[in-house]
């Protein structure tokens, strides 16, 4: 069994930066509903990049920064809610892009929580001896999904993409721990087209957007983020006073004020950006590890775990030795 460590991180966010203020310019809200209730205040929104090409631009820099030729990249997994095309996969445009030739390619997808269980799959496929490089990446173009009329929703999300590139090494990935809870599958959803064919009456042209119950999720993603810490604190052995960051999935700042509450701990244990990128569902948690990374914050030996949740329902969390390289 070989051991799995992150040796470069990138990142990538379209360059609209789209305001709660020109938000209100066209629904009924404004910058003090918004922040007051989220913690947003701003969030980027693709005008002419898809999926596809934010996930590029987030891999470049990662494997810039790992100091790797694409070619020895042999697994890419790209998790996204938000696909350029049912098929081909993601996964398999990256590929082409950045000419990784030599790599199996395949699209996850659990919503919000797809960077954990991404980092779960590579790590597998690393210690099993399958795979000895792997490139993960999180990317979302979430506004296609969105009603824009809707202001329960479309305030809230934002486009990105998040990178990793992770390979045998010193023991960087300490504990992973994932779950669902498939009863929960309505209250976050983004249905695909309709059931229509020679054999079917439905004539409904489909008219599909992002739906979500806000309550159930916010008392699932509290309920969630404790267990999911709890369970990989369990399995290392580790204290929570030992862990530098906790890096979750930026949803709502008024879940993480409430989690930090319920674990007794300070909320400044939790690294945020959500005021400045909102909710970007499976690019939260890679672009947020990939700013820390750039800012100097992690330092070799850290501890950190990170942590999401999501539509399916799932959930899960890693906990890092972060190394430099």
């Amino acid at each position: 069994m070989y051991n799995v460590q992150i040796i470069g991180t990138g990142s990538y966010a379209p360059g609209n930066i789209v305001s709660n203020d020109f938000l209100a310019t066209f629904m009924d809200t404004n910058d003090e509903w918004i922040s007051g209730r989220t913690g947003i205040k701003e969030r980027r929104i693709s005008i002419d990049e898809n999926t596809s090409d934010l996930a590029i631009k987030a891999s470049i820099k990662a494997i810039e920064e790992a100091k790797i030729n694409p070619q020895d990249i042999d697994l890419i997994i790209v998790a996204t809610a938000t696909p350029d095309y049912f098929f081909p996969s993601t996964a398999c445009i990256v590929q082409k892009k950045i000419g990784a030739k030599n790599a199996t390619c395949f699209d996850l997808s659990a919503a919000c929580t797809g960077f954990v269980y991404g980092l779960n799959v590579a790590t597998q496929f690393i210690k099993s001896g399958q795979s000895k490089t792997v490139l993960l990446i999180g990317a979302e173009t979430i506004s296609k999904s969105l009603n824009w009329q809707d202001r329960k929703t479309c305030v809230l999300f934002g486009d990105g993409a998040g990178a990793a590139v992770l390979t045998r090494g010193e023991e960087g990935i300490i504990s992973i721990y994932t779950g669902s809870d498939g009863d929960g599958a309505e209250f976050l959803e983004y249905a695909a087209p309709q059931l229509r064919n020679i054999f079917t009456n439905n004539s409904e042209e489909s008219n599909n957007y992002l739906k979500m119950q806000g309550g159930e999720v916010f008392k699932f993603a509290v309920k969630i983020i404790i267990q999911c810490i709890e369970k990989v604190l369990e399995e290392s052995n580790y204290g929570i006073e030992e862990i530098k960051y906790i890096v979750p999935h930026q949803a709502n700042i008024k879940i993480i004020e409430s989690s930090a509450k319920k674990l007794g701990i300070d909320k400044e244990k939790f690294f945020m950006n959500i005021a400045e990128y909102g909710n970007t569902s499976a690019a939260s948690i890679p672009l947020a590890l990939d700013q820390m990374n750039k800012q100097g914050l992690l330092q070799d030996g850290d501890k950190i775990i990170t942590v999401g949740f999501g539509g399916g329902l799932t959930y899960g969390a890693a906990l890092i030795e972060w190394k430099n390289n």
